[in-house]
């Protein structure tokens, strides 16, 4: 298997766990608030990072310049994205922010051409289009019906969405620079810091800090965090950081729309909920536009060898 194929596999497998990762932020959430089920599933991201490190299976080479030039991406993300997206669901629907959340591609394709020269074909962005507008179908056909009231949640959502689409161009450079343990650790230090800050100074003021420990005693939420933290969190950021090493940010964005199929038909084989006619066409959409992105972008390579 090629390095190319390894990466593909890699954003695949990337998709599956973002895609699974749904119901266990739902189960999650039903016993903590959003920014106390960041905290937790970062700490355990953090946990299981250190285990290498305290294992001495790798060694964390870096210095002070190392850290500030790796901030700037780790504060897109998971900070930033996640911290927006926590806030902006709170004000808007989840049809509404997985619309928005489509548009990733399109961002990520636009800062690619502009900080990375990634100058994508015109099938490429022909496919782009077309995932995005496979998601679009879905949740329109699901019942979208957009108010004033969620403007205040959609800004927050487009925030997070620029947030990733920033992230896919900065770590397709830094990968080139830093090793994946490096960036990931990094990252996932920052996101546990970050998040258990907030979440334990908001428990202060509002005097409730015996809330912020107490849905580590629930089994359900223990298990949820455990995926989300060492999967969804932890896991992601590799893979992604290993796909964008390999292959462009364009081609990388597109399974963020995958991902979102994965979630419907997830809902349908594990949580029972029925499968209608318009996901199985916007499923195909989004599949042709996940493929085209990627077989046009390496046709042009092709050609330009």
């Amino acid at each position: 298997m090629t390095q190319r194929q390894k990466a593909y596999v890699a954003a695949l497998l990337y998709a599956c766990i973002i895609g699974f990762s749904f119901m266990f932020v739902k189960i999650a959430l039903a016993v903590a608030n959003p920014m106390d089920t960041l905290a937790h599933r970062f700490t355990v991201s953090f946990l299981a990072a250190s285990l290498p490190l305290l294992c001495k299976q790798v060694r964390l080479d870096m210095n002070s310049k190392d850290f500030l030039a790796i901030l700037p991406l780790a504060t897109l993300y998971p900070v930033l994205f996640f911290a927006f997206q926590a806030f902006g669901l709170v004000n808007t629907s989840s049809s509404e922010a997985g619309i928005i959340h489509a548009s990733v591609p399109i961002f990520t394709v636009a800062l690619a051409a502009h900080f990375l020269k990634e100058h994508s074909t015109s099938w490429q962005r022909i496919s782009t289009l077309l995932s995005v507008a496979g998601v679009i179908y879905i949740f329109v056909m699901k019942g979208f019906a957009p108010e004033m009231a969620n403007t205040k949640g959609a800004i927050l959502i487009l925030f997070s969405t620029l947030s990733l689409a920033c992230y896919n161009v900065i770590a397709r450079s830094l990968t080139k620079r830093y090793s994946l343990f490096v960036l990931t650790y990094i990252m996932t230090v920052i996101g546990m810091i970050a998040f258990n800050g907030i979440a334990i100074i908001q428990h202060i003021i509002d005097h409730t800090l015996t809330a912020y420990v107490t849905p580590l005693i629930n089994s359900d939420f223990l298990v949820a965090i455990l995926y989300l933290g060492v999967f969804s969190s932890l896991g992601t950021s590799f893979l992604s950081n290993y796909a964008l090493s390999k292959i462009e940010a364009s081609k990388m964005s597109v399974f963020n729309n995958l991902a979102t199929l994965i979630t419907i038909f997830a809902g349908v084989m594990i949580l029972h909920e029925t499968l209608q006619y318009f996901h199985i066409i916007g499923a195909a959409i989004i599949i042709i536009g996940v493929i085209g992105t990627n077989y046009f972008g390496n046709k042009k390579e092709t050609m330009a060898e």
